[in-house]
């Protein structure tokens, strides 16, 4: 059986999809890791009555607000990164089905003729 042009386009297209999908699974999931960090750091930073922030090579003194202020922001902007690519991950998912239904589609077709 000889697949069209449309058909394989459609393969590659879904092919593309898959590996956008992957990469942003893979981005989430560093994401998802490093917000779980910073969560855990904010609870153990809470009455602490000393604080310190690794910069580099060293360890420097730091005071709990200015910590947690810095912890604070980092999680913010990582819930909002975190959203962009749910929001990527959904369209992605929502191009790959509608080109795997008419991936299904062309194939039955050219399956009957």
């Amino acid at each position: 059986m000889e697949m069209n042009k449309k058909t394989q386009m459609n393969i590659t297209k879904l092919q593309m999809f898959e590996q956008k999908l992957q990469s942003v699974l893979m981005q989430k999931q560093t994401f998802q890791g490093q917000l779980l960090e910073v969560e855990n750091a904010l609870v153990e930073l809470k009455g602490a009555k000393t604080a310190y922030k690794i910069v580099g090579n060293i360890m420097l003194s730091y005071s709990e607000s200015d910590l947690t202020k810095d912890l604070e922001e980092k999680k913010i902007s990582l819930e909002s990164r975190l959203k962009k690519l749910e929001a990527e991950e959904k369209k992605i998912a929502e191009d790959s089905s509608s080109i795997r239904e008419e991936l299904t589609e062309q194939m039955s077709k050219q399956k009957n003729e």
